[in-house]
């Protein structure tokens, strides 16, 4: 990776034992293969099993651009994701397929996670899923199990395969010149 890769850091966790209930915010949490410690997709209970996530991540500045734009504050974990991180951004897009070191675990955001009626609904916050449009967050794979904190560092660790290519051709043609 190149020194400007994006870092960032963890600014809450959030759990919810099963499905439906409330969500709890958390200092830290242990990641595993199948998901995180003391939620409802890792118990096997989410609403959306069949398209459940190992981890969701959000980022913390689209929760704060849907407070600014709406008034709607789901800082308190209604957003219902487990990661929400700060310094990438609102969309995220770019981590997409990178491997993502988050305190001591490993990822790799698949795809994008967008919100639902079921979310907006759960939240009470009509307008919820809307706001969050484009910018709800990513569904990721676990790569190494660790335990995440509150404040802990995020960075990628490897750029996805295309941007990868793409700095590889980049070196490779500069050396040509």
């Amino acid at each position: 990776m190149t020194d400007d890769a994006p870092v960032g850091s963890v600014r809450s966790l959030v759990t919810a034992p099963e499905s439906g209930a409330p969500p709890e915010r958390r200092e830290s949490v242990r990641i595993h293969p199948d998901g995180v410690a003391g939620d409802r997709y890792r118990a096997g209970d989410g609403t959306f099993q069949l398209d459940g996530c190992a981890v969701t991540l959000v980022a913390a500045e689209a929760l704060d651009a849907v407070r600014a734009e709406t008034g709607i504050d789901v800082s308190d974990g209604r957003h219902r994701r487990n990661v929400v991180v700060e310094g990438f951004g609102a969309g995220m897009d770019d981590l997409l397929d990178a491997t993502v070191a988050v305190g001591g675990a490993l990822i790799r955001p698949t795809r994008r996670r967008p919100p639902c009626a079921h979310v907006e609904e759960l939240a009470g916050a009509a307008g919820l899923a809307a706001a969050l449009r484009n910018r709800g967050g990513l569904c990721c794979d676990v790569l190494e199990a660790g335990d995440v904190a509150v404040g802990d560092r995020v960075a990628v660790r490897a750029a996805d395969p295309r941007t990868a290519g793409a700095e590889i051709a980049a070196r490779l043609r500069e050396r040509r010149e």
